[in-house]
C-alpha cells in the first residue's frame, strides 16, 4: 500500500485545522480508495500533497569487477542470441 501525505486546506488558520493536519500527516491507504477530503481527527478539509520520490543515486557506472564482487553474473554478447560469461 502506498503512503499518502495530507495537509490542511488552511494551515495558517488555527480555527480551521487541528495541530496534526496543520503540520501535515502521512496515511497508508490502498490505491483504489479515493483521497481523503477531511482530517480524521478534526473533520476539517485536507488536501493530498505530491511528495518527492526517493530514487537511489549512482555516482559512477558499475565496472565488471564491481558487479562480480557484488555477486552478479556478467555476460557479454558475442553473436545474435549468444552470450559468454566473463
Amino acid at each position: 500500500m502506498p503512503i499518502y501525505e495530507y495537509l490542511s486546506e488552511s494551515p495558517e488558520d488555527p480555527e480551521r485545522s487541528c495541530r496534526i493536519c496543520r503540520q501535515g500527516f502521512e496515511l497508508r491507504r490502498p490505491v483504489d480508495r479515493p483521497a481523503l477530503e477531511q482530517c480524521p481527527l478534526c473533520r476539517f478539509p485536507v488536501r493530498k500533497v505530491i511528495s518527492k520520490v526517493n530514487t537511489p543515486r549512482i555516482a559512477k557506472p558499475l565496472s565488471v569487477s564491481d558487479a562480480k564482487s557484488a555477486g552478479f553474473t556478467v555476460l557479454e554478447r558475442r553473436d545474435q542470441g549468444v552470450y559468454e560469461k566473463l
